[in-house]
């Protein structure tokens, strides 16, 4: 593997109340010579028996900033504030040097921190809870905002998450697929994003993937959501037509961001 045949792909967030566009998670795909784009959940994995899975990510978070910077320098507008989130590894978080390569790649690509939301697994902060509060600290003090990932499927403390300079949490797909079809999966969903407002923090529910679960967090007043139904991860460009639609999409936007039926939701 080498960093010439990995792309990224970037998947919207978007606004349950308004339906705009709030930012993108960067993806990484691996273009395999013969067996063409390979999603993560194929090499991910191998990458990190093979001991790869570190630098990949720091190409993925160089990558992904010198995107967004070029997204701000050729489209403006939107694009200007547009936040992009960014996976770290759990050998990434483990990194002694960790803050300061963070620090060196958005110098070097110009990208604002506060337009940086990094994510971090449950896993890779319970490890040890008090080193990895140490860490997030240090981040945050770059400026950069910071994402609890997947949560709900480890076994974090909640006080952990009062101590924690957290901006956000994500709910995994797991509880998201379950909504409409299990009371108990909505009981938890609905008391997480309770808990995310009441701790000052937004809540990101992904894989949504049918209207259902849609209305479900609506209800539950999730503050944004990911997913399928919203819009697959797009190519770079395409992401950018997003991004230089301004407030009114062209027809070739529109059609694009079919799949988006939250943007033609009133609030």
């Amino acid at each position: 593997m080498e960093n010439d045949d990995f792309i990224l792909h970037y998947q919207p967030i978007v606004s349950l109340a308004t339906g705009d566009l709030h930012g993108f998670e960067s993806l990484i795909r691996w273009v395999h010579s013969t067996k063409g784009i390979i999603h993560p959940g194929m090499f991910i994995t191998l990458a990190e028996e093979n001991g790869l899975i570190s630098p990949i990510g720091e190409w993925v978070l160089a990558e992904a900033c010198r995107q967004a910077s070029q997204w701000r320098k050729e489209l403006g507008g939107r694009a200007s504030g547009m936040s992009l989130s960014v996976n770290l590894s759990v050998r990434q978080f483990a990194q002694r040097d960790l803050v300061d390569r963070i620090e060196r790649i958005l110098d070097r690509s110009g990208m604002p921190p506060r337009l940086l939301h990094l994510e971090v697994t449950e896993s890779a902060v319970m490890e040890d809870p008090d080193h990895a509060r140490a860490i997030l600290s240090r981040l945050k003090s770059l400026g950069v905002l910071l994402s609890l990932d997947d949560f709900g499927t480890g076994f974090s403390s909640l006080a952990y998450l009062t101590r924690l300079p957290l901006d956000s949490l994500k709910i995994d797909r797991s509880f998201v697929i379950r909504l409409g079809q299990d009371a108990r999966t909505e009981a938890v969903v609905r008391a997480v994003c309770d808990l995310s407002r009441d701790l000052g923090m937004e809540v990101i529910a992904e894989g949504v993937e049918t209207q259902l679960q849609m209305d479900a967090l609506r209800s539950f007043a999730c503050q944004y959501v990911q997913g399928f139904l919203v819009s697959k991860p797009l190519p770079p460009d395409e992401a950018g037509k997003l991004l230089g639609a301004g407030d009114e999409p062209t027809p070739e936007t529109r059609r694009m961001t079919r799949r988006m039926p939250i943007l033609e939701v009133e609030p």
